[in-house]
């Protein structure tokens, strides 16, 4: 069985800690079960889904999936963490990696979020 490349890096030499599959050069690990749902952008449609393929709207409730590091921040965003109000940007590009949501958190301000992180509450 042929491992598909690093989808953040490019890189072949990616290996199976199951359920994952794992990159050595960048350490980014995913899911290939989860690769067709996992934050979905239709940019024709203008279609945003989350990590469970939900479709988001402006306005929405959405809850942090999983550990998120914030370059500047001395914690990270913690798994579990809810979200309220977001609001959409389709122009941020058409990909699962892009930051397609704006949002206020409290205790840390404005940010953008990639959709492969959240799910809709």
């Amino acid at each position: 069985m042929t491992l598909p490349a690093c989808p953040e890096c490019t890189s072949e030499y990616t290996y199976e800690l199951p359920p994952m599959i794992v990159c050595p050069e960048c350490a980014y690990e995913w899911n290939p079960s989860n690769d067709s749902t996992d934050g979905d952008v239709d940019a024709s449609n203008n279609i945003i889904k989350d990590s469970v393929g939900n479709e988001l709207a402006d306005g929405d409730s959405v809850t942090i999936t999983q550990t998120v590091k914030v370059k500047g921040a001395q914690q990270p965003l913690k798994t579990g963490t809810k979200v309220r109000n977001i609001r959409l940007n389709y122009d941020a590009g058409t990909g699962p990696e892009d930051h397609n949501i704006d949002c206020k958190i409290d205790g840390f301000g404005a940010m953008t979020l990639k959709p492969a992180v959240v799910k809709k509450s």
